[in-house]
This record gives C-alpha cells, sequence and structure tokens, in this order.
C-alpha cells in the first residue's frame, strides 16, 4: 500500500485580508455569496471572514454567514479576525453566531513595544486573559503572531511568548510573513527553529507577496511541516497581496502530494466571482485562472500537443473546468489552424488550410486582435463563400439617450430573408439593444437567446476620440462559452457587430 497523503489545511482569507486590497469593499450579500462558494463548492478548510467591530455592515455579513454555516453544520469552519481589547472582540463576534476568533497577537519584540507600548510580560498577561475568557464563552481560539517573520531576528521573545500560551486551549498557531520580507531560505531557518521547539503544535503559514515570493514561501513551509496554508482568491491582500488560492492548491497537489479536499473544477467559478465583486481584473496571464493561460500560440506548440502532449505539463485545463485553446495570431501555424477548424467541424484542404494560415499571419502583423470565434468568419472570406451574417442581417436601428430618460433601441433585423422589428428600453444604449434583440428571439421566435458573460472594451494604447473601438463579447449557448469581437469607431456599434457575429454562430443550432 502506498503512504497515505498528508493533509494540509486550507484557510482562506479573502473576505477579510483580500478586502484589504486596496479599492475593495464586500457588500454583505456579496461576502455571503462568496462564502458559500468558498466553503460548500471549493470546499476549502476554513475561511477568515471579517475583523470584529469594523462595522454595522461587517456585523450583518458575520452574522449571515454564521447562520447559513451553522444551519450547513459549517459554523466551526468561519473565523473571525479579532484583538487584544479587553473582550470587546470575543463579545461582538459571539453576538453574530461566531465561535472561532483568530486572535491577533504581537509576533515581534518591535511591535509589543512600539505599537502596544508594553513589556511582553504584560502582553502575554493581556492575551492569557483573552484567551481564558474566549474559552468561557464557549468561542475557540487560533492567534496570529504579528510580524512573525521579523520577530524571528529576536526569537527569544517569540519563544518566551509561545511557551506562555502553548499550555492553553489555543488551537493553532498562526506564522504570518507581516510584511512579506521572507525568502525561501530565511522561512525554511525560522520554520525549523518553530517545529523544533514546539513538535506537537499546529502551525499555519500565511504568505504576503511583496517581493513575489509567497508561493515560494507557501513551499518552504509545507517542506517544514506546517500543517495550514493561508489564501485569497486571485492572490487579493494587503499590499502586493496573499498567496493565491488556485496556484497554492497547484503546488500542493503536484509538487509535495498533499491532500486538501479542494475541488480544483470550482478555482476558475469563484477567481470570476471575486473578479466581478472585487473590480479588480485577473490579469490575463495569471496562473491556473488567467484568461489566456490554457491557450498554445506557437504554432510549434500545437503541433505538440498532437504528438503525446509534447507542451503540456500536469496543469491540464480539465482539471480546472477549462478547456485548452489555440490562439490565432502572426505566431500561429497550420497546427494551430488544424486545431481551431476541428473545434469548429470544418475540414479544408491543405491547399485552403494554407491559405487561411497565411491571412491570419497577414492581420497579425497588423496587430489585428483576433479570438478563436472569428476563424469561421475568415475561413468564409478567404474561400470567398457567402459570409455567416447571411442569415442574419442588421437592416437598422438607432438608439437614443436623454436626460432624466432611459435609453432606447428601434431596430430591424432580418433572419433568413424574414423581416422583424422592436422597440425596447433598457439601463445604456447597447442594453436596450440587446433587449430588443431578447424580445424578437423569445416572444416571436420563441427560441433561447445566449446569455452574454463578459464584455471587454478596449482602445489602442495612446488611442484618440476618433480611434477604433474594439468590443469582445464573450457569451454562453447550450453549455458552450465562446466569444466574439467588434470593431468600429463607435462603442455601441462596435458590440452590435459583435452581436451580430454571436448571432449567426448560434444560427447554425436551430
Amino acid at each position: 500500500m502506498g503512504k497515505e497523503k498528508r493533509l494540509i489545511e486550507i484557510m482562506d482569507t479573502t473576505l477579510r485580508d483580500g478586502e484589504q486590497t486596496s479599492g475593495v469593499s464586500f457588500l454583505p450579500e456579496e461576502k455571503l455569496h462568496i462564502a458559500k462558494t468558498l466553503l460548500r463548492d471549493v470546499r476549502v478548510h476554513r475561511i477568515e471572514v471579517a475583523s470584529a467591530r469594523v462595522s454595522e455592515g461587517e456585523h450583518k455579513a458575520v452574522s449571515d454567514i454564521c447562520a447559513w454555516a451553522a444551519k450547513h453544520r459549517l459554523l466551526d469552519r468561519v473565523e473571525v479576525l479579532g484583538f487584544v481589547d479587553n473582550h470587546t472582540s470575543v463579545d461582538w463576534i459571539r453576538s453574530c453566531g461566531g465561535r472561532v476568533i483568530n486572535l491577533l497577537c504581537k509576533g515581534s519584540r518591535r511591535h509589543c513595544e512600539y505599537q502596544l507600548k508594553k513589556s511582553p510580560e504584560q502582553h502575554i498577561a493581556d492575551i492569557l486573559r483573552e484567551v481564558d475568557y474566549a474559552c468561557r464563552q464557549d468561542i475557540a481560539v487560533n492567534v496570529y503572531l504579528e510580524d512573525w517573520s521579523n520577530g524571528m531576528k529576536d526569537p527569544d521573545y517569540v519563544f518566551a511568548l509561545v511557551d506562555a500560551l502553548r499550555q492553553t486551549d489555543i488551537r493553532r498557531f498562526m506564522l504570518p510573513d507581516t510584511l512579506g520580507v521572507l525568502d525561501p531560505l530565511t522561512a525554511v531557518e525560522y520554520l525549523r527553529k518553530m517545529r523544533k521547539r514546539y513538535p506537537d503544535l499546529h502551525f499555519d503559514f500565511h504568505a504576503h507577496n511583496d517581493y513575489d515570493l509567497a508561493i515560494a514561501n507557501v513551499s518552504a513551509a509545507i517542506l517544514c511541516g506546517c500543517r495550514g496554508i493561508h489564501t485569497a482568491v486571485n492572490g487579493l491582500g494587503e499590499r502586493a497581496g496573499n498567496a493565491p488560492l488556485a496556484s497554492v492548491q497547484a503546488i500542493l497537489h503536484d509538487h509535495f502530494s498533499t491532500k486538501t479536499g479542494i475541488d480544483e473544477s470550482q478555482l476558475f467559478e469563484v477567481s470570476r466571482l471575486v473578479e466581478g465583486y472585487s473590480g479588480v481584473a485577473v490579469p490575463g496571464n495569471k496562473p491556473i485562472v488567467g484568461e489566456y493561460v490554457f491557450t498554445q500560440v506557437a504554432g510549434v506548440h500545437a503541433d505538440g500537443d498532437s504528438k503525446k502532449g509534447l507542451y503540456q505539463n500536469a496543469l491540464l485545463p480539465e482539471r480546472f473546468g477549462r478547456e485548452r485553446e489555440y490562439a490565432l495570431g502572426k505566431t500561429s501555424g497550420k497546427a494551430n489552424i488544424l486545431k481551431n477548424l476541428e473545434s469548429y467541424g470544418l475540414e479544408l484542404t491543405p491547399e485552403q488550410t494554407r491559405r487561411v494560415t497565411q491571412r491570419i499571419i497577414e492581420l497579425g502583423d497588423k496587430k489585428e486582435v483576433m479570438t478563436q470565434d472569428d476563424l469561421p468568419f475568415i475561413v468564409a472570406d478567404v474561400l470567398k463563400h457567402d459570409i455567416p451574417e447571411s442569415r442574419v442581417k442588421l437592416v437598422s436601428y438607432l438608439v437614443t439617450t436623454a436626460y432624466g430618460l432611459k435609453p432606447a433601441a428601434s431596430l430591424k433585423i432580418e433572419i433568413d430573408g424574414q423581416a422583424y422589428e422592436t422597440n425596447a428600453s433598457g439601463d445604456g444604449q447597447y442594453d436596450a439593444f440587446m433587449r430588443g434583440l431578447r424580445s424578437i428571439y423569445k416572444e416571436r421566435l420563441h427560441r433561447p437567446f445566449p446569455q452574454l458573460t463578459g464584455y471587454y472594451v478596449t482602445i489602442p494604447p495612446g488611442g484618440r476620440t476618433d480611434a477604433f473601438v474594439q468590443a469582445i463579447i464573450t457569451w454562453q449557448f447550450n453549455g458552450k462559452t465562446f466569444r466574439t469581437r467588434g470593431l468600429d469607431a463607435d462603442q455601441t456599434e462596435a458590440a452590435v457587430k459583435a452581436t451580430i457575429k454571436m448571432l449567426n454562430l448560434i444560427e447554425e443550432s436551430f
């Protein structure tokens, strides 16, 4: 029998430390949605949902999360940051229905003496009183040793603190690199000292990414026997942020053969959820969750994928509920084109494939941005076939906006030669246009209409007011996600063009 994998607890702090990202503030209902997704769908072990005493909004958010968690027997997995404040934090957490406090203690002598203006002995006495009170209130206690990474430069202080606290009912000692100053070698040195002196204690490690070393330091923590790792979705957090949840899961699974219980197929979905609520865009090249990280660009890579997966690693997109894509651009080769043609069920002769490849290279040289969903249009243009727009034609449309009135749209389209007209209003000009289209498809044609899931508008760097605007819209229809692109000097017109392309693509399914 093989050796049983070591269990590592993941404590996600998106809703506490992650919310300390500049400009990020979650509404109570958003916090509840994220908490449900992390605990129920992603299945992290624990979540840290707020700091005690911050606001009435936080009180409501924590109360709602605790009520839901209690109903689903998950209350012991919901944690709140609290302070050594003469029982105020403990009472606040208890009033919310919480049952776990992550007590913030000073893990360095400098913080203790300069911020609290207390001796180590005084601080220890205060902590012990807080822990005793929390336990009497049936509140479980974990402790943060704030600024621990700097505190270990003077380990006698840290050791005196832990020596005094280890005799209590504290469940976890959480070791934060509060200012993100550690490197992996120093992390190993400090963590080994802690593990050697306290082999029976449960240590969590909390990394910050100031030097872009959070993931490397997490690796050091796992090597040194830490039993818990703190993360945040998309790496949100104070300053440069925390260790990203998706990346931590990948390295734990692939490099250390540990188990976490996390459902990897949900990582992309929770990333998009937090991206939407936080307003902090995920870079396209961010590991695991970035838009382009499973897209092969070079033709030689696509060719290798067809030959025993020569350009693939263990990070297969299917693990994370995603699909491999093959980009179209000037570095695309025949293999890229063939992979995309295969996904559309299109078969071309070698000469036709060569001509399509050449056209894509020409467009790439002109800095044209192409999505995979542009391929049928490029093929039709190169081969001089009827273009796909022939089935759905936009005959005319008018969008208006006026102060104090909702934007309105009047439009007329033809589908296979049959004309349809409608009027609609919406929250914006494009929204009004889309409401009109939906009414035609749902009320006149009795057909389902795709769901718009992503809308990106870009202009060239340094663009002028008369520059072209590019709209790339992501749609979901019949279980498939696809993108269409429109280009025009007017933003609404660019979005309309992308939408008409979409309608022609889905007509093939009717």
